[in-house]
């Protein structure tokens, strides 16, 4: 699951260049509630709740000293040249300082920069969810030196057996060696997380076990490692918008229903195990009011029995056998109760995206979120129906959980029915969508997440990238993983272009004659303007017409993903030789060209800009009199 950045990390300006990006970025949201975990027990005091976008911290280290409420647990950190400095003396001892409050929802970031380290396997981290004192377990974000090998990045876990697991691991694009600043930033909602480095989402979790207490912290490992711009902003609990930049949300169908039998434990373990952020789910009532995962109204097309689910017990349904009729492998699965896939969930990993399927009154929904509950499973699970009532239910008996709409074509007025909903999700058939994407954009700015069902084909799922879809209801979610990871790694799709020449800041005299060379990537459309009027790439410039003084290019292109805009400005110097070439060049007769190389030779600048002021027009062309007389006259003047 992805969650959104508070700001805009991969949006880059160099000297003369700007990008502007045209898609419209939805306000920070967030994943899921927290979900899991044991509280770490020890005592802190409980400070005024954070709101939605507060910073919390912002430390710049520029007091000269450590700052009031860190917490040097372990390791040596002082504070020097306006940075923070952590050493650990050996590849076992994990040092770190803890600060900050405890926070469920929240992006931290910071400026890493290994000084020194004893091997490239050796780390540092961000603590996500760590206690006051050090103690553990506690929860760590990490960046190894190495940072391209394949643990170059990790998600992890020290328990209370001072043991490591590890729970994610991605390698970075480059690495971050010794000396060089990274900014790094993971965004947590509650049990998941992204890591994001130096503006690009590496991996995610939705792993993380979360304590009722656990603050923020630095660490050191095998080295010593600098920090700058530490900074942590609370962010809004509910909404699954995608940030721009990030991959899809995905959300496997009725478990890997590609792979094997679906809604049964063995789908959802597969796709588990195939990268899927959610698991998507039917739940519906047995004849003695037990939730089971069935799709259908009947067990004929999925099971080796006949009948309708609600004219079976449980112990009917139980004794069916739902792998056999998929393959030959999964003869002996079982219909899961929903029980059982939240117990399977909540053990073993895993988010439930669960359509409760058909009429149900308001004591069956009240049952499945009984379920729920007692698996304590309330921060992960999401709720979806086609039924308006059963998300009326849900809503009235258990706010707290995230709702989604279902729709086979689209609402005339989406916005509307999602705030009467009180939506999480608006969640329509992909190919509806694809056909009014201008939905998209009023959702998302009412903090309203799109999720589209059923999507199968890259193709498909490139063109609802395209369009600002937040999450992906596939019944090939193993695709679509590895999809989302091509799409990670992928070269930009922004346009940028760049003025190659007139090179910006050049100083240049009349003699010299540049063209505009312009390099564009992405691109579709470049305009060029010169000092604010049409101009072209490939242009050469005529220097011998230009004022004396400052000349601006500017060049703008468009593309797919955006526009770009790029500006050089250069000189036009006056000088001797540079006013001799206009002069050889003027096309003035042959004996104005004589007279003014003589006054030019012997310096007479003054008398020569008053003769070809007189003869402008006449021997001497007037618009090359014009600029021949006001480069003399400079010169006079000098």
């Amino acid at each position: 699951m992805t969650v959104p950045s508070a700001s805009s990390p991969s949006g880059r300006a160099t000297t003369g260049s700007v990008l502007t990006r045209t898609r419209a970025v939805a306000a920070a949201a967030a994943l899921t509630v927290a979900g899991g975990a044991a509280a770490v027990a020890i005592t802190t005091s409980s400070p005024a709740a954070a709101e939605p976008g507060d910073v919390v911290v912002s430390e710049n280290f520029s007091s000269g000293a450590l700052p009031a409420g860190w917490n040097a647990v372990d390791g040596a950190w002082k504070v020097e040249n306006g940075r923070l400095y952590g050493t650990s003396a050996s590849a076992s001892a994990n040092n770190k300082i803890t600060f900050g409050r405890h926070l469920n929802d929240f992006r931290f970031e910071a400026t890493m920069r290994f000084e020194s380290v004893s091997a490239a396997t050796r780390w540092a981290s961000l603590g996500i969810d760590v206690p006051a004192d050090g103690a553990t377990p506690w929860w760590i974000a990490t960046m190894r030196s190495g940072t391209t090998a394949a643990n170059g990045l990790e998600f992890a876990q020290r328990t209370t057996a001072n043991a490591w697991v590890v729970t994610n691991t991605a390698s970075a694009p480059y690495a971050a060696g010794t000396g060089r600043d990274v900014r790094v930033a993971v965004e947590v909602h509650g049990s998941q997380a992204r890591w994001i480095f130096d503006g690009r989402e590496m991996m995610r979790t939705s792993s993380l076990q979360r304590s009722t207490d656990g603050v923020q912290a630095l660490f050191v490992n095998g080295g010593t490692v600098s920090y700058d711009d530490v900074v942590v902003t609370e962010l809004p609990p509910n909404g699954y918008i995608r940030p721009e930049g990030s991959p899809f949300t995905v959300i496997a169908h009725r478990g890997a229903s590609a792979a094997a039998p679906e809604n049964t434990l063995v789908a959802q373990e597969i796709a588990r195990r195939g990268g899927a952020d959610w698991i998507e789910n039917d739940v519906q009532p047995s004849k003695d009011g037990v939730p089971f995962i069935l799709h259908d109204d009947t067990v004929d097309r999925t099971t080796d029995g006949t009948g309708k689910i609600r004219s079976l017990t449980a112990a009917q349904i139980k004794a069916l056998d739902a792998g056999s009729w998929f393959a030959p492998q999964y003869v002996g699965e079982r219909v899961p109760t929903l029980a059982e896939q939240l117990a399977d969930l909540r053990t073993r990993g895993g988010n439930l995206l669960l359509e409760i399927k058909g009429k149900h009154t308001k004591d069956e929904v009240a049952t499945i979120i009984q379920v729920i509950r007692d698996e304590q499973m309330m921060g992960r699970v999401f709720v979806q129906s086609f039924e308006v009532d059963a998300l009326r239910y849900t809503y009235e008996l258990a706010p707290e959980l995230p709702l989604g709409l279902l729709r086979s074509s689209l609402d005339a007025d989406p916005v509307a029915i999602s705030k009467e909903l009180h939506l999480t999700a608006y969640n329509p058939d992909g190919n509806a969508l694809l056909a009014k994407p201008e939905v998209i954009a009023p959702l998302h700015d009412a903090g309203v997440a799109v999720m589209a069902w059923t999507m199968d084909s890259a193709g498909l799922w490139q063109r609802l990238e395209r369009i600002g879809t937040d999450a992906i209801i596939t019944n090939r979610a193993a695709e679509l993983v590895g999809w989302n990871s091509a799409f990670t790694q992928r070269a930009s799709a922004e346009p940028t272009v760049e003025i190659a020449s007139p090179a910006d800041g050049a100083r240049l005299d009349r003699a010299q004659s540049p063209v505009i060379a312009v390099a564009a990537t992405n691109a579709e459309t470049v305009t060029v303007t010169l000092d604010g009027k049409k101009s072209a790439a490939g242009r050469k410039l005529d220097l011998a017409k230009l004022t004396a003084g400052r000349h601006t290019v500017t060049a703008e292109v468009t593309g797919p993903e955006g526009t770009a805009t790029a500006t050089s400005t250069f000189t036009v110097t006056v000088s001797q030789a540079g006013l001799g070439y206009l002069i050889l060049t003027s096309g003035a007769d042959p004996s104005a060209v004589d007279t003014m190389a003589v006054k030019l030779a012997h310096g007479q600048y003054a008398q020569l800009a008053s003769w070809v002021d007189r003869q402008a027009g006449r021997t001497v062309p007037a618009e090359v009199a014009s600029v021949i007389a006001a480069d003399a006259r400079t010169l006079a003047l000098r």
